[in-house]
């Protein structure tokens, strides 16, 4: 089996191919810290598809180059857990001169662009340059969805594939479906959080805002519903903080004016005080998805967190980031900023989950071809090998 280098990891891994994060017995350690959780969720889904005997970690921040050398001899290739990179924004420290000497292939796994709400998407060189040494360093790059694909042939990188999230696909079940049950007989849901916005990426704040408070207390107020934050710091706190530091993030959230007028209402206060769930440990949010009849919301991993347990789900989209996600997988989906109203019964359709069914299937196939191609020892299922079901004629 594999030997492998993780560039850019997300927590700490247990029992081979688990992921939580950092010292996560010790909240308070972290308490004042944010990470969003979600990353976690795609390095633990990542380990999960692959099959390896070794895992270390790429050190890119203060490399010594000697060791450097070191890791070349022991490890057979790096991979980049898919994630947000390709943003004007980006820093890579020192990703260019550890990669060339290190010489070793490089699999970004599911990386994706991100638009900004105005003007083009201007990358810098250094971005460029990584893009371009791991795509020369593999068979295929694996992006996100179209729009990512579109960004990476536009500076010269041809050999994409588009294979979505590994997230999506963690339980490795190429016969995963979701199929929906009555309307009447969904109770426990999970709303999934995104309290915290850019304008830069976001056309509208307000609408953002007081569409996801409305959103909250509407399905509040009709089903058994958790809030499933990811790591804002004021809602970790009330989750594990001291009395004294949940007094502190209520006080923080209405000093903040965007979130005071638009968002935290009392309604949404008693909600944020009384059924918000955070976890620093992948599994607690599988098995909370498990439990659920539905979950929909704003977080992109945590929706997808629960479609991968057979869950369904519903994207609110309000960035290019969304977008792409629910277009990749045909995901039922509502554009927060389409100023119509938002009624589940017209998302209740099983045709629109086959899409998705059908969708997630085809994207399975795709990343199957991925890790074949780029010589990665994985786990998942060669689909266009199975024996396919014989057409029933209709008489």
């Amino acid at each position: 089996m594999a030997r492998v280098l993780v560039m850019i990891p997300s927590g700490e891994v247990y029992d081979h191919d688990s992921v939580r994060w950092y010292n996560y017995k010790d909240v308070q350690r972290s308490i004042n810290h944010y990470h969003n959780i979600g990353d976690a969720f795609v390095f633990d889904s990542s380990l999960k598809l692959m099959n390896y005997d070794k895992l270390g970690v790429l050190p890119i921040a203060e490399p010594k180059m000697e060791d450097i050398d070191r890791l070349r001899e022991e490890y057979d290739y790096v991979f980049l857990r898919g994630s947000n990179y390709v943003h004007q924004s980006m820093g890579w420290s020192q990703t260019i001169p550890v990669l060339k000497r290190l010489g070793l292939p490089v699999i970004a796994f599911g990386i994706g662009a991100q638009a900004p709400v105005k003007g083009k998407l201007e990358l810098s060189e250094e971005t460029k340059t990584v893009l371009h040494m791991m795509a020369d360093s593999t068979a295929s790059i694996g992006v996100r969805g179209a729009y990512s694909a579109q960004v990476l042939w536009d500076i010269g990188i041809r050999n994409v594939r588009i294979v979505g999230c590994p997230t999506a696909f963690r339980r490795n079940d190429p016969e995963m479906r979701i199929k929906l049950p009555a309307l009447e007989d969904v109770q426990n849901i999970g709303i999934t959080m995104r309290r915290e916005v850019s304008p830069t990426y976001a056309q509208d704040i307000k609408r953002y805002l007081t569409f996801h408070r409305d959103l909250v207390k509407e399905l509040a107020g009709r089903f058994d519903a958790v809030l499933m934050s990811q790591g804002e710091v004021e809602e970790k706190k009330l989750v594990f903080g001291t009395e004294e530091q949940k007094e502190e993030a209520i006080a923080a959230l209405k000093a903040n004016k965007w979130v005071s007028d638009w968002f935290l209402d009392e309604t949404v206060e008693k909600l944020y005080r009384e059924r918000m769930f955070y976890s620093d440990v992948v599994a607690d949010y599988e098995d909370l998805v498990q439990s659920k009849d539905l979950v929909l919301g704003y977080r992109l991993h945590g929706n997808l967190m629960a479609l991968s347990n057979g869950t369904p789900s519903i994207y609110f989209t309000y960035d290019s980031r969304t977008v792409e996600f629910a277009e990749t997988y045909q995901i039922p989906s509502f554009d927060v900023f389409s100023n119509k109203e938002f009624k589940l019964e017209d998302y209740w359709d099983q045709s629109l989950f086959d899409k998705y069914n059908r969708a997630w299937y085809q994207t399975y196939g795709e990343m199957h071809r991925f890790l074949t191609e780029n010589g990665v020892d994985h786990k998942m299922t060669d689909t266009s090998k199975r024996i396919k079901e014989p057409v029933r004629k209709v008489a």
